[in-house]
């Protein structure tokens, strides 16, 4: 018999990341488009961030990039725990803020954000170990409090 590969909670988060991605177009433009594609504005290597100016203003595809990556973070938190996990960001023009995601009255990720206008990762799997990294402190955090996470 075949073994069946292990999911692992990065590959579960790029899913749910691509799985939002998809929800949101409502036009069907990136109907046929493969996921690595869809991803792609995730990825930055060194030479596109260089390219970056150190200073500036997010435009709104980054600030939706932001919130997409870390409303996936809060759907795996779900997935894994059956607590809703809800992101909050407070964000300045300038690309300055925080990103803060609660389940009852447990912040489970708390993140300064700085250089907005420069999100992403150098690589695909440095994203998925990134957002699964995330998944698996915030749902640590609500197994350690599960009497606050519940309220």
């Amino acid at each position: 018999m075949a073994e069946v590969a292990e999911i692992t909670i990065a590959d579960q988060f790029i899913k749910t990341l691509v799985l939002l991605f998809r929800a949101e177009d409502s036009y069907g433009a990136w109907e046929g488009k493969a996921d690595e594609e869809l991803l792609a504005p995730f990825i930055l290597d060194k030479e596109a961030r260089a390219a970056i100016p150190m200073i500036g203003d997010p435009d709104p595809d980054t600030l939706w990039r932001l919130e997409l990556f870390y409303k996936a973070v809060g759907l795996m938190v779900e997935k894994q725990t059956g607590l809703m996990a809800s992101p909050m960001m407070k964000m300045s023009h300038e690309g300055f803020g925080r990103m803060v995601l609660t389940t009852g009255r447990l912040v489970v990720v708390s993140k300064t954000l700085r250089d907005v206008h420069r999100f992403g990762f150098p690589t695909a799997e440095k994203l998925a170990a990134d957002g699964a990294k995330l998944v698996e402190d915030a749902v640590a955090l609500i197994k350690t409090y599960p009497e606050v996470a519940n309220l």
